[in-house]
């Protein structure tokens, strides 16, 4: 948690009725970020809702052009559509710009960060950027941090190969997502048709390789995506994992099976070792393997004891398990407490 500020922070929330923008505000107050005000704002269809921020009511804001006045932070967690069209404004106000979306750091207009890598993996600067303009700071998707993490446990072991399957949850849809699923397991278990707008394929009691040919994004392009920004942010520090993605049935909690092998000989505890210094919890002596249900509310990535393959003389097993809304939004507002910290070396 930062330091002491003069003048509390005033953060404005584009996207604050979506799953991420829910889940941001609650990690904004359990952190005790010093924020004065915080602006929710969204939709104009949305505009008028009732919540709370602070545990004081209030309103959703329609987002429009004056919305970022005198803010010191925006965090876009919505729509990559609000992200590309607003995120200009946001900056031209004054406001750090801190993008959950991935929409500003695919077109390389922001600067990746995951604050607890840094130590192995500090943030790299991004091409493109307005010079005399604070830089926006893109704060990746739950696959990506999971990835990254899992090769910057693994690199000063030298991998010969690090394998990565992802199962993430139907809640990376966002509330559609969970709503289609709820439904669907309903239908079925009723013998009724199922509805299929968001994954254009049956999700319950199921596993998917792939969505139908209606559903956008598919499932190869979010598996894609992924790949491609892990790379871009491992590039040339640390083994760049091969990565296969699975839907799961499951509305919360992102999953991961990964295998590593080297050439050498490699001691469990000497890899869990490595992932508990990158703030990883590793799992103690005879307890239960993490799943979706016992990590819901961590911020952290968390595994089990690490198991050596039966067959293969220098392969090992990872298994792990986090909350994907909120490992997501963490690392988003752990990026602005590092700001906070120290601006001037954050630009």
């Amino acid at each position: 948690m930062p330091g002491s500020r003069e003048k509390p922070a005033r953060v404005a929330i584009v996207g604050a009725s979506s799953l991420r923008g829910k889940e941001l505000k609650l990690v904004l107050e359990d952190r005790k970020f010093p924020a004065g005000e915080i602006i929710l704002l969204d939709e104009p269809i949305l505009a008028g809702t009732l919540t709370e921020a602070g545990g004081e009511p209030t309103f959703i804001r329609a987002l429009d052009e004056d919305s970022f006045e005198r803010a010191d932070f925006a965090f876009f967690a919505g729509s990559a559509q609000d992200a590309e069209r607003n995120w200009h404004a946001a900056q031209k106000s004054g406001a750090r710009v801190i993008d959950l979306t991935g929409a500003i750091g695919a077109s390389g207009n922001a600067i990746t960060w995951i604050p607890g890598l840094e130590s192995v993996l500090p943030r790299r600067a991004a091409t493109g950027l307005e010079a005399g303009k604070p830089a926006p700071y893109s704060s990746p998707a739950p696959g990506t941090i999971i990835t990254c993490a899992l090769a910057a446990g693994l690199q000063r072991f030298s991998p010969a190969r690090i394998v990565v399957m992802l199962f993430p949850p139907v809640s990376e849809r966002d509330q559609a997502g969970v709503d289609e699923l709820e439904s669907q397991t309903t239908n079925l278990l009723s013998f009724k048709p199922i509805e299929q707008s968001v994954f254009d394929a049956q999700v319950a009691f199921n596993l998917l390789a792939g969505y139908g040919e209606e559903s956008k994004p598919a499932l190869k392009d979010l598996r894609a995506a992924i790949s491609r920004d892990a790379a871009s942010y491992l590039s040339g520090r640390a083994p760049v994992p091969a990565i296969q993605l699975v839907q799961a049935p499951v509305f919360y909690g992102y999953a991961f099976a990964a295998y590593a092998e080297f050439s050498s000989p490699q001691a469990p505890e000497q890899l869990e070792s490595s992932f508990r210094n990158l703030g990883i919890k590793v799992a103690a002596s005879g307890d239960v393997a993490p799943n979706n249900v016992s990590v819901a509310g961590e911020g952290e990535i968390q595994i089990a004891r690490i198991e050596a393959d039966p067959a293969i003389a220098n392969g090992v097993w990872i298994w792990g398990a986090v909350d994907n809304l909120r490992l997501a939004t963490t690392n988003a507002v752990q990026i602005a407490e590092e700001l906070l910290e120290a601006p001037a070396a954050c630009n």
